[in-house]
């Protein structure tokens, strides 16, 4: 069965647009998202399946299709912690207000 995330295989949808010499990372933010997937992968939080799962066959549609690459993997990892109980949605929204002070 395909679903939309597996729009690429798909015909008639248009070239996919490519950057000469695209960077692995547009900006800083995209670097700390790949370091906690690469963390919380490494330290058992949950394994590739479920991550992969998590950022393409769970995510809503207009959530695949209106987010960028790394905020799927923000999205995932952030539901698999609540899911597996490792953090509250609360501490989690404690955790974004606080950042978002600190950055201004």
């Amino acid at each position: 069965m395909n679903g939309l995330h597996d729009i690429g295989g798909m015909q008639g949808l248009g070239p996919v647009p490519r950057e000469a010499d695209e960077p692995v990372f547009h900006a800083e933010w995209e670097k700390r998202v790949f370091a906690l997937m690469v963390s919380t992968l490494g330290g058992g939080a949950f394994n590739a399946g479920e991550f992969r799962h998590a950022v393409n066959e769970r995510l809503d549609q207009s959530q695949y299709l209106t987010l960028d690459y790394y905020e799927r993997w923000i999205q995932g990892i952030e539901m698999l912690l609540i899911e597996k109980g490792l953090i509250t949605q609360d501490e989690l929204k404690n955790r974004f207000e606080k950042l978002s002070k600190e950055v201004g």
